[in-house]
């Protein structure tokens, strides 16, 4: 049985809290005596969470039980974190089996000195402010977690439900991952390396409605012709104008934007189908499987077709 720890604190988050609590709890009736659930706040005391509600623990962090899984969520009371609960963090984190963070708890382990060294993330909104007061630590803004040896970071909130996930999967299996994914109704298969952002959530939406228009033919026809003239040309601009224009109101260029729209339909694609990997280059507008190799290779670090065998679930349809 491995014992899961969850620290409490005035203005947790919630949901950092709940969320992989759920997922747990889920393991451990899908195969009963696998997971001990605890949480502990500083002096055992009722804390309240940024939306108001109160959350009673189980014990005072001094009398918790030692835990195998150590988890910190996150939310607006890491801000000004208590001393004694970083001091606490510091002595016990280093003998946890696996120490995890939700969100902006890894700011409470930054405090601690439990991140230095290692690559960490946090939710993409705080990711310059961790790398800014904590130079030592590698921070990516981009995945949704990254595990660095036992410590595992995730982005917000959400995505503390993935790590969990994982960590079930780890432990016990995929099909009971599966499974409590399928009662809490969310996806399994978000891997830890999937951007915080889709390519239309990290791009700002543009104000002009020609440009607009653009953003959307290029989500719905990645297999054609995107190049600037071409798509300058939908938006009766010159390709000059057009690609000044879309930076400046999207936040990205345009060949940075079909880049992520393109890398984005693969995946789902290679995730959903058995299509294969030139079949799937080719509806993607790569061209050749070389080249979509090349791309999922610098950004993702790994080929398509592990791609595949990693993420693509067992159930996935066949075409």
């Amino acid at each position: 049985m491995r014992t899961v720890l969850v620290v409490l604190f005035d203005g947790v988050q919630s949901l950092d809290v709940t969320g992989p609590m759920e997922v747990f709890a889920g393991a451990d009736q899908h195969t009963p005596g696998t997971y001990r659930i605890s949480t502990a706040s500083l002096d055992g005391t009722p804390v309240r969470t940024s939306s108001g509600l109160t959350l009673v623990p189980d014990h005072a962090l001094a009398a918790a039980p030692a835990p195998h899984t150590l988890l910190v969520p996150g939310g607006r009371g890491t801000r000004n974190p208590a001393p004694e609960v970083v001091a606490w963090l510091g002595e016990h984190g280093p003998r946890a089996e696996r120490l995890v963070s939700v969100c902006t708890g890894a700011i409470l382990l930054a405090e601690a000195g439990l991140l230095d060294g290692r690559r960490a993330t946090t939710h993409w909104a705080y990711c310059d402010t961790l790398a800014r007061d904590h130079p030592a630590i590698e921070v990516d803004p981009d995945p949704i977690y990254i595990r660095d040896g036992h410590i595992a970071t995730s982005a917000g909130v959400t995505s503390g439900i993935d790590l969990a996930l994982a960590l079930v999967e780890e432990d016990i299996g995929r099909a009971a991952a599966l499974a409590i994914a399928r009662h809490l109704v969310v996806f399994l298969r978000r891997p830890g390396n999937q951007a915080q952002f889709s390519a239309q959530l990290a791009a700002q939406t543009a104000r002009r409605e020609p440009l607009r228009e653009v953003q959307q033919w290029i989500t719905e026809h990645p297999g054609d012709d995107l190049s600037v003239e071409r798509l300058a040309a939908r938006a009766r601009l010159s390709p000059r104008h057009f690609a000044r224009a879309f930076q400046a109101e999207t936040g990205m260029t345009p060949g940075r934007y079909v880049d992520r729209v393109r890398l984005e339909h693969a995946r789902r694609l290679l995730e959903d189908t058995s299509d294969g990997v030139e079949e799937i280059s080719r509806t993607c507008g790569y061209g050749t499987s070389e080249a979509m190799r090349r791309a999922f290779v610098k950004t993702l670090g790994t080929a398509p077709a592990e791609y595949r065998r990693r993420f693509r679930p067992a159930s996935a349809p066949t075409h």
